[in-house]
Protein backbone atom coordinates (compact mmCIF):
# COMPACT_ATOMS: atom_id res chain seq x y z
CA UNK A 1 0.00 0.00 0.00
CA UNK A 2 1.32 3.45 -0.85
CA UNK A 3 0.67 6.66 1.01
CA UNK A 4 -2.78 8.00 0.14
CA UNK A 5 -3.36 11.61 -0.78
CA UNK A 6 -5.48 12.36 2.31
CA UNK A 7 -2.62 11.69 4.71
CA UNK A 8 -0.86 14.77 6.00
CA UNK A 9 2.68 15.01 4.63
CA UNK A 10 3.76 17.78 6.95
CA UNK A 11 6.54 20.22 6.20
CA UNK A 12 5.84 22.69 9.00
CA UNK A 13 9.29 22.59 10.59
CA UNK A 14 11.70 25.32 9.51
CA UNK A 15 14.90 24.24 7.78
CA UNK A 16 16.87 25.10 10.89
CA UNK A 17 18.40 23.42 13.92
CA UNK A 18 16.20 22.18 16.73
CA UNK A 19 16.89 20.44 20.03
CA UNK A 20 15.35 17.65 22.06
CA UNK A 21 13.18 19.04 24.86
CA UNK A 22 14.41 18.13 28.36
CA UNK A 23 12.50 18.90 31.54
CA UNK A 24 15.48 20.55 33.23
CA UNK A 25 15.69 23.09 30.39
CA UNK A 26 12.04 24.14 30.45
CA UNK A 27 12.51 27.10 32.85
CA UNK A 28 15.32 28.51 30.69
CA UNK A 29 13.28 28.05 27.52
CA UNK A 30 10.10 29.61 28.87
CA UNK A 31 12.06 32.41 30.51
CA UNK A 32 14.17 33.43 27.52
CA UNK A 33 12.25 32.19 24.44
CA UNK A 34 15.52 31.31 22.62
CA UNK A 35 15.90 31.52 18.86
CA UNK A 36 15.58 27.79 18.12
CA UNK A 37 13.99 26.31 15.01
CA UNK A 38 11.93 23.63 16.76
CA UNK A 39 11.83 21.16 19.63
CA UNK A 40 11.59 17.39 19.42
CA UNK A 41 9.83 15.27 22.03
CA UNK A 42 9.68 11.52 22.56
CA UNK A 43 6.04 10.57 22.21
CA UNK A 44 6.15 7.98 25.00
CA UNK A 45 6.87 10.73 27.55
CA UNK A 46 3.50 12.33 26.84
CA UNK A 47 1.07 9.41 26.72
CA UNK A 48 -0.44 10.19 30.13
CA UNK A 49 -3.39 12.58 30.10
CA UNK A 50 -2.01 15.48 32.14
CA UNK A 51 0.56 16.71 34.60
CA UNK A 52 3.53 19.08 34.49
CA UNK A 53 5.07 17.62 31.30
CA UNK A 54 1.92 18.48 29.35
CA UNK A 55 1.65 21.95 30.88
CA UNK A 56 5.22 22.68 29.89
CA UNK A 57 4.86 21.27 26.39
CA UNK A 58 1.64 23.20 25.78
CA UNK A 59 3.42 26.43 26.73
CA UNK A 60 6.35 25.66 24.43
CA UNK A 61 4.10 24.52 21.59
CA UNK A 62 2.45 27.96 21.54
CA UNK A 63 5.78 29.46 20.44
CA UNK A 64 7.61 26.66 18.61
CA UNK A 65 6.86 23.88 16.12
CA UNK A 66 7.42 20.31 17.26
CA UNK A 67 8.85 17.12 15.86
CA UNK A 68 7.39 13.93 17.39
CA UNK A 69 9.79 11.01 17.73
CA UNK A 70 8.63 7.53 18.71
CA UNK A 71 10.86 4.95 20.34
CA UNK A 72 8.42 2.18 21.23
CA UNK A 73 6.52 1.03 18.15
CA UNK A 74 8.97 -1.79 17.36
CA UNK A 75 8.51 -1.30 13.61
CA UNK A 76 10.90 -4.18 12.88
CA UNK A 77 9.40 -6.60 15.39
CA UNK A 78 8.17 -9.99 14.22
CA UNK A 79 4.84 -9.71 16.02
CA UNK A 80 1.91 -7.37 15.39
CA UNK A 81 2.09 -3.73 16.39
CA UNK A 82 0.67 -2.79 19.78
CA UNK A 83 -2.65 -1.21 18.78
CA UNK A 84 -3.12 0.42 22.20
CA UNK A 85 0.30 2.02 21.98
CA UNK A 86 -0.45 3.21 18.47
CA UNK A 87 -3.76 4.72 19.61
CA UNK A 88 -1.98 6.62 22.39
CA UNK A 89 0.58 7.83 19.88
CA UNK A 90 -2.21 9.15 17.67
CA UNK A 91 -3.67 11.08 20.63
CA UNK A 92 -0.33 12.76 21.30
CA UNK A 93 0.00 13.73 17.63
CA UNK A 94 -3.55 15.06 17.47
CA UNK A 95 -3.01 17.08 20.63
CA UNK A 96 0.23 18.77 19.59
CA UNK A 97 0.11 18.69 15.76
CA UNK A 98 3.81 18.03 15.14
CA UNK A 99 5.38 19.16 11.90
CA UNK A 100 7.09 15.78 11.50
CA UNK A 101 6.66 12.32 13.03
CA UNK A 102 9.38 9.66 13.03
CA UNK A 103 10.28 6.18 14.29
CA UNK A 104 13.27 3.83 14.19
CA UNK A 105 14.12 0.97 11.87
CA UNK A 106 14.47 -1.42 14.80
CA UNK A 107 12.60 -3.80 17.09
CA UNK A 108 12.28 -3.57 20.87
CA UNK A 109 9.55 -6.05 21.86
CA UNK A 110 9.02 -9.79 21.92
CA UNK A 111 5.64 -11.14 22.99
CA UNK A 112 4.89 -9.01 26.08
CA UNK A 113 8.52 -8.15 26.84
CA UNK A 114 9.81 -4.64 26.15
CA UNK A 115 13.57 -4.20 25.81
CA UNK A 116 15.47 -1.04 26.64
CA UNK A 117 17.32 -1.16 23.32
CA UNK A 118 16.60 -0.52 19.66
CA UNK A 119 17.66 -3.81 18.09
CA UNK A 120 18.68 -4.28 14.43
CA UNK A 121 16.87 -6.25 11.73
CA UNK A 122 18.22 -8.43 8.89
CA UNK A 123 17.85 -6.88 5.45
CA UNK A 124 15.85 -9.56 3.68
CA UNK A 125 12.73 -9.72 1.54
CA UNK A 126 10.79 -11.13 4.49
CA UNK A 127 11.82 -8.27 6.76
CA UNK A 128 11.10 -5.79 3.99
CA UNK A 129 7.52 -7.06 3.70
CA UNK A 130 7.05 -7.03 7.47
CA UNK A 131 8.41 -3.52 8.03
CA UNK A 132 6.45 -2.14 5.06
CA UNK A 133 3.20 -3.63 6.40
CA UNK A 134 3.88 -2.11 9.82
CA UNK A 135 4.58 1.32 8.34
CA UNK A 136 1.38 1.12 6.28
CA UNK A 137 -0.54 0.40 9.48
CA UNK A 138 1.12 3.24 11.38
CA UNK A 139 0.46 5.78 8.63
CA UNK A 140 -3.15 4.67 8.29
CA UNK A 141 -3.81 5.05 12.02
CA UNK A 142 -1.82 8.25 12.42
CA UNK A 143 -3.24 9.91 9.32
CA UNK A 144 0.18 11.36 8.53
CA UNK A 145 3.45 10.43 6.91
CA UNK A 146 6.02 8.66 9.07
CA UNK A 147 9.76 9.18 8.74
CA UNK A 148 11.93 6.09 9.21
CA UNK A 149 15.34 6.57 10.85
CA UNK A 150 18.43 4.65 9.76
CA UNK A 151 19.90 2.65 12.66
CA UNK A 152 23.26 2.57 14.40
CA UNK A 153 24.46 -1.03 14.35
CA UNK A 154 27.11 -3.12 16.05
CA UNK A 155 26.56 -6.48 14.33
CA UNK A 156 25.61 -7.50 10.79
CA UNK A 157 23.31 -10.36 9.85
CA UNK A 158 24.80 -13.06 7.62
CA UNK A 159 21.32 -13.68 6.20
CA UNK A 160 20.96 -10.13 4.83
CA UNK A 161 20.50 -10.06 1.05
CA UNK A 162 20.03 -6.29 0.62
CA UNK A 163 22.20 -3.34 1.53
CA UNK A 164 20.79 -0.99 4.14
CA UNK A 165 20.41 1.79 1.60
CA UNK A 166 18.57 -0.44 -0.89
CA UNK A 167 16.36 -1.70 1.95
CA UNK A 168 15.40 1.84 2.93
CA UNK A 169 14.83 2.90 -0.68
CA UNK A 170 12.44 0.01 -1.27
CA UNK A 171 10.53 0.70 1.94
CA UNK A 172 9.96 4.28 0.78
CA UNK A 173 8.80 3.05 -2.62
CA UNK A 174 6.31 0.59 -1.10
CA UNK A 175 4.89 2.76 1.68
CA UNK A 176 5.38 6.41 0.76
CA UNK A 177 7.07 7.09 4.08
CA UNK A 178 9.90 9.60 4.32
CA UNK A 179 13.36 9.17 5.84
CA UNK A 180 15.10 10.63 8.85
CA UNK A 181 18.85 10.60 8.26
CA UNK A 182 20.81 10.25 11.48
CA UNK A 183 24.34 11.27 10.48
CA UNK A 184 25.84 10.10 13.77
CA UNK A 185 24.32 6.66 13.19
CA UNK A 186 26.01 6.55 9.78
CA UNK A 187 29.40 7.34 11.31
CA UNK A 188 28.90 4.87 14.17
CA UNK A 189 27.90 2.03 11.84
CA UNK A 190 30.66 2.81 9.34
CA UNK A 191 33.31 2.71 12.06
CA UNK A 192 31.94 -0.45 13.66
CA UNK A 193 31.71 -2.37 10.37
CA UNK A 194 34.73 -0.91 8.60
CA UNK A 195 33.02 0.67 5.63
CA UNK A 196 32.99 4.21 4.21
CA UNK A 197 30.43 6.66 5.56
CA UNK A 198 30.78 8.78 2.44
CA UNK A 199 30.06 5.82 0.18
CA UNK A 200 26.99 5.01 2.28
CA UNK A 201 25.73 8.58 1.97
CA UNK A 202 26.36 8.57 -1.78
CA UNK A 203 24.09 5.50 -2.03
CA UNK A 204 21.47 6.77 0.43
CA UNK A 205 18.10 7.93 -1.04
CA UNK A 206 18.77 11.50 0.07
CA UNK A 207 15.87 12.86 -1.96
CA UNK A 208 13.53 11.21 0.56
CA UNK A 209 15.13 12.79 3.65
CA UNK A 210 12.83 15.18 5.54
CA UNK A 211 14.79 15.57 8.80
CA UNK A 212 18.36 15.07 10.03
CA UNK A 213 19.63 13.98 13.45
CA UNK A 214 23.03 14.80 14.95
CA UNK A 215 24.30 13.41 18.23
CA UNK A 216 27.31 12.32 20.22
CA UNK A 217 28.81 8.86 20.53
CA UNK A 218 31.05 7.13 23.06
CA UNK A 219 34.33 5.57 21.84
CA UNK A 220 35.19 2.04 22.94
CA UNK A 221 37.21 -0.99 21.83
CA UNK A 222 35.76 -4.34 20.73
CA UNK A 223 37.01 -7.81 21.70
CA UNK A 224 39.55 -7.75 18.85
CA UNK A 225 40.99 -4.42 19.91
CA UNK A 226 39.32 -2.52 17.06
CA UNK A 227 37.51 0.83 17.41
CA UNK A 228 33.89 0.56 18.51
CA UNK A 229 31.48 3.49 18.73
CA UNK A 230 28.37 3.49 20.93
CA UNK A 231 25.41 5.68 19.96
CA UNK A 232 25.23 7.14 23.47
CA UNK A 233 23.71 10.62 22.95
CA UNK A 234 25.73 11.70 25.98
CA UNK A 235 28.10 14.34 24.62
CA UNK A 236 28.67 16.97 21.96
CA UNK A 237 28.57 16.19 18.25
CA UNK A 238 31.87 14.75 17.00
CA UNK A 239 33.92 16.69 14.45
CA UNK A 240 33.67 13.88 11.89
CA UNK A 241 29.87 13.94 12.23
CA UNK A 242 29.90 17.70 11.67
CA UNK A 243 31.96 17.13 8.51
CA UNK A 244 29.58 14.49 7.16
CA UNK A 245 26.62 16.71 8.02
CA UNK A 246 28.14 19.55 6.01
CA UNK A 247 28.50 17.22 3.00
CA UNK A 248 24.82 16.26 3.26
CA UNK A 249 23.68 19.87 3.76
CA UNK A 250 25.71 21.03 0.75
CA UNK A 251 24.02 18.35 -1.34
CA UNK A 252 20.45 18.85 -0.14
CA UNK A 253 20.33 22.39 1.13
CA UNK A 254 18.92 23.19 4.59
CA UNK A 255 16.60 20.70 6.30
CA UNK A 256 15.20 20.51 9.84
CA UNK A 257 18.16 19.26 11.90
CA UNK A 258 17.96 17.99 15.46
CA UNK A 259 20.67 17.99 18.10
CA UNK A 260 20.17 14.84 20.20
CA UNK A 261 21.61 14.89 23.73
CA UNK A 262 19.60 12.49 25.88
CA UNK A 263 22.07 11.30 28.56
CA UNK A 264 24.39 13.32 30.81
CA UNK A 265 22.32 16.28 29.63
CA UNK A 266 24.31 19.54 29.76
CA UNK A 267 23.23 22.99 30.87
CA UNK A 268 20.90 24.74 28.43
CA UNK A 269 23.54 27.16 27.00
CA UNK A 270 25.71 24.21 25.96
CA UNK A 271 22.87 22.56 24.05
CA UNK A 272 21.87 25.87 22.51
CA UNK A 273 25.44 26.38 21.29
CA UNK A 274 25.32 22.99 19.53
CA UNK A 275 22.14 24.08 17.74
CA UNK A 276 23.79 27.32 16.68
CA UNK A 277 26.72 25.36 15.23
CA UNK A 278 24.26 23.33 13.15
CA UNK A 279 22.50 26.52 12.03
CA UNK A 280 25.77 27.95 10.78
CA UNK A 281 26.34 24.91 8.58
CA UNK A 282 22.75 25.08 7.29
CA UNK A 283 23.11 28.79 6.49
CA UNK A 284 26.38 28.18 4.64
CA UNK A 285 24.80 25.33 2.67
CA UNK A 286 21.90 27.55 1.62
CA UNK A 287 24.32 29.94 -0.08
CA UNK A 288 26.03 27.26 -2.17
CA UNK A 289 24.78 26.70 -5.71
CA UNK A 290 24.80 24.28 -7.36
CA UNK A 291 24.65 21.47 -4.83
CA UNK A 292 27.77 19.32 -4.74
CA UNK A 293 27.65 15.56 -5.09
CA UNK A 294 28.69 13.42 -2.16
CA UNK A 295 31.81 11.30 -2.22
Amino acid sequence: MTLTTDLRIAAALPARAGVGLKGEHVPDILGSRPDVGFFEVHAENYMEAGGAPHRHLEAIRRDYPLSLHGVGLSIGGAGPLDRDHLARLRKVADRYEPGLFSEHLAWSTHDITYYNDLLPVPYTEATLALVSAHIDEVQEVMGRQMLLENPSTYVAFAESTLSETDFLREIVRRTGCGLLLDVNNVHVSATNHGWSAETYLAEFPLEQVREIHLGGHAPDIDDDGLPLLIDAHDRAVDQEVWRLFALVANRLGPLPTLIEWDNDVPAWPVLLDEARSADRILTAAASREPRRALG
